[in-house]
């Protein structure tokens, strides 16, 4: 089957970004932590998502399945386990928390580099700090931001240093790692999936930032209303829930009255007028790129149009390239539907040259309207199925000679090879249609297409095997 998913070259998301970057850790004595990394750091102006970061693993909010007793993970930030680890999930779920966390609790020195910024040299400046410091019976975690955005000689940096332990590397990574990270890389560590916190996690997130001293203090007070709405538009993402909080509530006490006492109330409609829009998790780089395409493209074989709708959405929302979306459609056309419905190729190439025409925001409509029409379709896989079985043929080597009489006859001497002697023309049957052999003598009788008894194809399950009898002289 052809893959409708091919990658495609695009620029960053609009709302998942990189996790903050840490600047390189101080090297002394004890352990050492970076700035922005930990609460240590985070001062009464620095971001509420910062000072709210949490100290203890009793402070960690989701991610039950990985810090159960006795877990990888919980092991390593209990200073009990000595893999190194590749955290992977989405923005907010708590990657560089984890990775201070572990640094803290083994007593290590904490390094951080950014994938962003740093480079093969400073990976192995880390390196030679942490092999000096193993002489003196110190040892350090490494935490690496970002690490699939490593070029492979970047990665290959690492790995002699993680084989022997001369750092415990703590990577996170918002892509999959399977496609990002090199293999030696893979395999000299644990790779542990961490998920979006659930509704519950992010509202106790909120109630313990309205509460505590380090976050408002009891400054504002949310309706239920309130709370529910920022839930909402977290998606998942702790640093995206405090980050709207901090808005909120600058929002809400900017605006209150001068000497009015109490916590200020906050109510979903500030929430709206302060967060203009829910968040969206996809990355146009990542893995959720390949999640939600993926989940386009099969909600429309699927017939599901509102899945199919609200997948293009999310897409567009997210700052997709529409152009990436329109040659998923015009691909969908032929792949998933063919000739059950041949107007939605139509309608697909039409979509993707007025997506060229017009561009955006005009053309989420024409978009919207080509993939409810490719959803509601009839659905086939015959055309797919058809290529796919000519080729399988193709590279078994079933490639015979063409028959003497299809050959090209319009040149000088060709006759004399019986090039196109004996060729019937069709045209001159009265029904357009005539015995004659077409295929190399190997692929005689053989049938690559098979039509469906569903939309336009319906009839033509009955017109090809007439056309067929008649072409290979077996009509009774």
């Amino acid at each position: 089957m052809i893959d409708p998913l091919e990658p495609d070259a695009q620029a960053p998301g609009l709302f998942d970004g990189p996790e903050p970057a840490a600047d390189h850790a101080a090297v002394g004595a004890g352990p050492a932590r970076t700035p922005g990394v930990g609460p240590a750091d985070a001062g009464p102006g620095t971001p509420l998502a910062v000072r709210m970061r949490p100290r203890t693993l009793d402070e960690v909010l989701g991610q039950d399945h990985l810090l159960g007793t006795g877990a990888p993970l919980r092991r390593l930030v209990e200073g009990h386990g000595a893999s190194s680890a590749i955290l992977f999930g989405p923005p907010g779920t708590g990657k560089t928390t984890l990775a201070s966390l572990i640094s803290t609790a083994t007593g290590r020195h904490f390094e951080a580099l950014s994938a962003l910024s740093a480079g093969v040299k400073d990976v192995r400046a880390v390196i030679e700090r942490a092999r000096r410091r193993i002489l003196h019976g110190e040892q350090t975690v490494l935490f690496i931001d970002e690490v699939h955005r490593f070029s492979k000689t970047q990665q290959d940096a690492l790995l002699a240093a993680v084989e022997n332990r001369v750092v415990l590397l703590v990577a996170a990574t918002t892509e999959n790692p399977s496609f990002s990270v090199v293999s030696p890389l893979l395999s000299r560590s644990l790779v542990l999936r961490l998920q979006p916190l659930t509704p519950d996690d992010v509202r106790a997130l909120l109630r313990r930032a309205v509460a505590d001293e380090r976050g408002l203090a009891q400054a504002i007070a949310l309706t239920d209303e309130a709370e529910d709405h920022l839930v909402q538009i977290a998606g998942g993402d702790a640093r995206r829930a405090l980050t709207a909080l901090e808005a909120v509530a600058d929002a809400a006490l900017h605006g209150r009255e001068a000497g009015a006492d109490g916590p200020a109330e906050v109510d979903v409609d500030m929430v709206e007028s302060a967060v203009d829009e829910a968040a969206v998790r996809y990355d146009r780089d990542g893995d959720q790129h390949y999640d939600v395409a993926s989940a386009f493209i099969k909600s429309i074989r699927g017939s599901d149009v509102d899945a199919a709708v609200h997948y293009l959405v999310r897409m567009l929302t997210a700052g997709e390239d529409p152009r990436f979306v329109a040659r998923r459609l015009v691909i969908a056309a032929s792949e998933e539907i063919g000739m059950a419905d041949p107007t939605s190729l139509q309608i697909a190439v039409a979509a993707a040259q007025a997506v060229q025409l017009i561009g955006m925001p005009e053309a989420q409509l024409t978009l919207t309207q080509a993939t409810i029409h490719l959803a509601t379709a009839p659905k086939s896989g015959s055309v797919t199925d058809a290529l796919a079985a000519a080729r399988a043929d193709i590279g078994a080597g079933k490639a015979g000679m063409v028959p003497a009489h299809l050959r090209d006859g319009h040149y000088s001497g060709a006759q004399a090879l019986g090039n196109a002697v004996g060729y019937r023309y069709p045209h001159d049957h009265p029904d357009g249609v005539l015995t004659q052999q077409y295929p190399p003598d190997e692929l005689i009788g053989v049938d690559y297409y098979t039509p469906t008894t569903r939309g336009n194809e319906a009839e033509l399950a009955r017109r090809v095997p007439r056309l067929r009898a008649v072409v290979r002289g077996t009509r009774r």
